[in-house]
């Protein structure tokens, strides 16, 4: 019986046509945990099952804007249900909305150049949070403006809550964002919305004198956010290969700063647990005791949203342990089409025992002695075949990592 090689499988893709002059929420800029309407693209609702429920998910609009006086309004439209949550959980349904450069993150507010007001009554960037505004919850509508007046030396954002204006939130230098646009984004936690970017026929409330909504303003006066690549031979799919604490998501996250025009999408438990950060704190430290199950509900995510992606035109890179080859090959089938990669990284014995350690000490010892044994009895290295065209070896070199991944295997056998 012949098979057909990994590369050729074919994939139904996820990619709708959208009316390129549009302003909707970014079918490319969004996070692959937001189910964004495919009917009208300004409404969305977070993924919530299981571990879904304690992340963000984001988007960005289609265009940003460098001048005048623009607006969208939000509202929100329904809480999910979310029984399976602690209690304890805060914030169980939120919403966050405001302004962000192209180049950071969907979480909104938690990085620099990024501005969110948080139904919490809190406004943040770079993970500051501040008292701001008064609280907004369901079928609340929350007015988002922004005056980048050419004749003001500052960028003012401010905000209302079902009409009434809550003050200017935001002060910016307008030589620091250095020429840079400003784009909607909305951030959600088990809440579904609705975005008015001037589409409807009626608003929910008029804006504020002077502003306009965000669709009007003329397409020559607006800036395009990046756009997806055209096919799938122009994806990336970068797998990671290595014992957890090699230094991975190091590796992954230096990459992908350094490469912000690829956009690239991290798979992993790391980047998960970012999205579940609880006012811009990690969530490890409220679950020292719970590592497992917070390892689980990652690993469960992992495997879902590995299905979205492959159905979707990015960048990727799976930070994973992928030691595993035939589970790796299999991964790595899904994304047939895209230019696939691996990169091993295998640390020299001092380093290693070196980024073990920092790494329990940061986030707390997550992975079993017994299980970590059980990797080193069976790493395999991948090679260049018909499922990677490239293997790279950022620190030990293929000969020198061979050596070392043996050793692995004669320790864990001894023991």
């Amino acid at each position: 019986r012949s098979h057909s090689p990994a590369n050729q499988k074919k994939v139904t893709e996820d990619e709708p046509e959208i009316e390129e002059s549009l302003v909707v929420l970014d079918w490319f800029n969004s996070d692959l945990n937001l189910n964004i309407n495919k009917t009208d693209f300004v409404s969305g609702a977070p993924l919530t099952d299981a571990g879904f429920a304690y992340m963000f998910a984001g988007a960005r609009a289609s265009y940003g804007f460098i001048n005048g006086k623009v607006c969208y309004e939000v509202k929100v439209t329904e809480n999910l249900a979310v029984y399976h949550l602690e209690d304890s959980e805060p914030n169980r349904h939120i919403i966050r909305v405001g302004w962000s450069v192209d180049s950071t993150t969907y979480q909104l507010g938690e990085d620099p150049f990024s501005y969110g007001y948080e139904g919490s009554a809190k406004i943040s960037e770079d993970c500051e949070f501040k008292d701001y505004g008064v609280p907004f919850k369901l079928n609340d509508v929350v007015g988002v403006y922004l005056d980048a007046s050419e004749e003001k030396e500052f960028i003012e954002l401010s905000f209302s809550v079902n009409g009434v204006f809550q003050g200017v939130a935001f002060n910016l230098p307008r030589d620091e964002l250095n020429g840079r646009a400003l784009f909607p984004h909305i951030l959600t936690k088990n809440c579904r919305f609705e975005v008015n970017f001037g589409q409807k026929e009626e608003p929910w409330f008029p804006p504020t004198e002077g502003y306009e909504w965000a669709s009007n303003i003329p397409v020559e006066n607006r800036v395009r956010g990046t756009i997806a690549p055209a096919t799938r031979a122009d994806c990336k799919m970068i797998a990671m290969c290595g014992l957890p604490g090699a230094g991975k998501t190091t590796w992954a996250n230096k990459f992908s700063a350094e490469n912000p025009d690829r956009k690239f999408n991290i798979l992993g438990t790391n980047a998960f647990l970012e999205k579940m950060k609880l006012n811009g704190l990690p969530r490890r430290k409220n679950y020292t005791e719970r590592l497992d199950i917070l390892n689980d509900m990652c690993v469960h995510i992992l495997n879902i949203l590995l299905k979205i992606a492959a159905k979707r035109r990015r960048n990727y890179i799976l930070d994973h342990t992928n030691i595993f080859l035939a589970a790796l090959k299999n991964k790595m089938k899904m994304f047939s089409g895209f230019k696939r990669k691996a990169v091993v990284i295998v640390p020299t014995e001092e380093n290693a025992k070196f980024r073990e350690g920092k790494k329990i000490q940061e986030e707390g010892k997550d992975v079993l002695d017994s299980v970590i044994l059980h990797m080193k009895a069976n790493f395999q290295i991948p090679s260049v075949d018909k499922t990677f065209s490239e293997v790279e070896f950022p620190e030990l070199a293929l000969e020198e990592a061979r050596k070392v991944i043996k050793k692995y295997s004669i320790e864990a056998n001894a023991a």
